[in-house]
């Protein structure tokens, strides 16, 4: 069995957990979040109203699920309790970011300024002209979201321009060595 699977899900005050068949239904202060559990793993509460994760069968399928069902439930709990946020990093002369309503345009060295808008759910925000923070109650879609603006420009090894998650370490080359 799963070492993290065998461990209960604690579910905090002001959050609701409904169970019904293989669906979950997580709702707190900061938002709803909903999934459908795969097969060959079910999922209850216990008494003390923690969410409980177990393997139906003894399969290699659903003892594989068993541990990711129990992360996937545990961080819409945290989701819907704390949120989760991603912050990127512009670094280029002239690089920025600006908000535009909801959605942000980025000025990354093409000849058109790129314009990215928010999903529900997720709120876009620039609290300076080099940093994005992106925030939601979905982990999952947080950080796809933090893909795809990383997608734009890609921080590139010879200077380093582009965006890039916060604290991200790009790896430098040496240019080109001078005239022989």
């Amino acid at each position: 069995m799963s070492r993290i699977g065998k461990l209960p899900v604690p579910v905090p005050d002001g959050v609701t957990v409904n169970i019904e068949g293989s669906h979950v239904a997580v709702s707190g202060p900061k938002g709803d979040l909903e999934m459908t559990a795969p097969e060959g793993v079910t999922l209850d509460t216990n008494d003390d109203g923690d969410v409980v994760v177990s393997p139906s069968a003894a399969t290699q399928d659903s003892r594989s699920r068993h541990g990711l069902v129990r992360s996937l439930v545990a961080n819409m709990v945290i989701g819907v309790t704390d949120g989760y946020s991603k912050r990127l990093e512009l670094v280029g002369v002239g690089y920025r970011a600006q908000q535009k309503g909801r959605d942000l345009e980025f000025q990354v060295g093409y000849s058109h300024p790129v314009l990215v808008e928010a999903p529900d759910g997720i709120s876009l925000e620039a609290p300076a002209p080099t940093q994005i923070v992106v925030t939601g109650v979905d982990k999952q879609l947080v950080g796809q979201v933090a893909a795809n603006i990383r997608s734009i420009r890609p921080p590139e090894p010879y200077k380093g321009k582009g965006i890039k998650y916060e604290g991200e370490v790009v790896r430098r080359k040496a240019g080109k060595a001078a005239g022989r």
